[in-house]
């Protein structure tokens, strides 16, 4: 049987069209499934939703790139020196022992390299170190082995709780597992959020990755990062620093709401979180008024 491949062609255009789109597809199915949670077969950085975050994803990548070239020149050149100089074809070996200008060539580029790296490079940490005036301010205590966060009451709040993982049994449909919390952290979208960071015990580290923000959790120690989330959703975050045996388990979850969505949430949260005095930031708050 004889095929024509000419009346096929079009076929085939349309199949690899139609695979193209299929990829693209599953391509932005990934990064939708990737904001805010890790996605599976996922390659990249989770889907940047702040200023920082993009810009850490822009700097990743062009490193990427970079470091790329400059691996791909190093083979290229061992490569052209095991063909041009081996025994075989280099039967008489050159007694060189030195170069001027491959020395100067092979000093100032990496040096080049280097600054041109820097320049971005200290653009990014001025943005992650130097934060705007803050909306919201929150302050996130670690513990062995979960999160407690305090609302302060000058921005409306004056209530503290505590978050702690959800168990693999007791999930809700759309709660990810060793992510979910039994009290989200609620805050607005479009606002410059401060958290103070600290730790209660051991050294923890907050980290959202989305939000493009970790920073350690220390002892006697009050450390502050900030974002601005610019979409609604929910993110989430764990603990990043090897801080004993339930590790693992001391998630963050940060839903993003509207302004008014926000302070409705606070309303009900005074009323809802006023009577927990066994949480270890009340204690300690009243052990402080009491001293």
């Amino acid at each position: 049987m004889r095929i024509d491949f000419l009346r096929l062609r079009p076929l085939a255009a349309l199949a690899a069209g139609a695979a193209l789109t299929g990829g693209l597809a599953a391509f932005a199915d990934q990064a939708l499934a990737g904001t805010g949670q890790p996605s599976e077969w996922q390659m990249g950085l989770q889907t940047p939703v702040t200023e920082v975050a993009q810009y850490i994803g822009w700097f990743h990548n062009g490193l990427l790139w970079l470091i790329g070239a400059v691996v791909a020149f190093v083979l290229a050149l061992l490569v052209y020196v095991m063909v041009r100089f081996n025994e075989k074809t280099n039967p008489t070996p050159s007694k060189t022992t030195h170069n001027s200008l491959i020395e100067v060539i092979w000093t100032v580029v990496p040096v080049l390299i280097l600054v041109v790296i820097a320049v971005p490079s200290f653009r990014l940490l001025k943005l992650q170190l130097v934060p705007p005036k803050a909306d919201v301010t929150i302050k996130a205590t670690g513990h062995s082995w979960y999160w407690s966060y305090d609302y302060p009451q000058d921005q409306g709040g004056g209530f503290a709780f505590d978050a702690n993982m959800v168990p693999e049994g007791q999930l809700k449909p759309g709660q990810p597992r060793l992510l979910a919390t039994d009290n989200e952290v609620v805050l607005p979208v479009n606002k410059v959020v401060k958290v103070q960071v600290t730790s209660a015990d051991v050294i923890h580290a907050f980290a959202v990755p989305s939000f493009g923000i970790k920073v350690d959790a220390v002892p006697g120690r009050l450390n502050e990062t900030w974002f601005k989330a610019e979409r609604e959703g929910i993110y989430y975050g764990q603990c990043s620093e090897l801080c004993g045996q339930n590790h693992a388990f001391m998630p963050i979850a940060i839903r993003i709401v509207s302004e008014q969505q926000y302070a409705a949430w606070l309303e009900e949260a005074k009323k809802k979180f006023a009577a927990n005095e066994t949480s270890p930031v009340q204690v300690a708050a009243r052990a402080a008024l009491a001293d």
